[in-house]
């Protein structure tokens, strides 16, 4: 089974009045290759020191082997905690009406992650206001 995850993150800084607020956008792009999956959407939780502070999900992909998720997401981040505490976690579930969605496969992206994924997260805070495009394998 192999699933690989291409995922665009951007930071935006915004300032409204006097708050100064970090905007995070993912742009979550998910190709599933050999996955026997009926319904398959994702989760992305922005985490704050390893604790989710906030939650977004894909739409349901109904009735398909292959899905490709192509949606933006916002979250607000103060920016006085800086983005060196804040990470991403992605699950890719299996939506099921009867049971318990099953998470296919998760990712982490942040700066307190290792290998790839941090060096992901490491040129997206390099480089502010730029899509930073890359594929992630996804883990059990």
């Amino acid at each position: 089974m192999v699933i690989l995850v291409m995922v665009i993150v951007v930071v935006v800084v915004v300032v409204v009045v006097v708050v100064v607020v970090v905007v995070v956008v993912v742009v979550v792009v998910v190709v599933v290759v050999v996955v026997v999956m009926q319904n398959p959407y994702v989760k992305i939780y922005l985490l704050y020191n390893g604790q989710r502070i906030a939650k977004k999900k894909t739409h349901v992909k109904k009735r398909t082997l292959n899905p490709v998720f192509n949606e933006s997401f916002l979250f607000d981040v103060p920016y006085n905690e800086g983005l060196q505490n804040i990470s991403l976690e992605l699950l890719v579930l299996d939506w099921d009406r009867m049971t318990k969605n099953e998470v296919v496969g998760r990712l982490e992206i942040g700066s307190k992650c290792e290998g790839q994924e941090a060096s992901h997260w490491s040129e997206v805070i390099n480089c502010p206001r730029k899509q930073i495009a890359e594929w992630h394998k996804l883990q059990d």
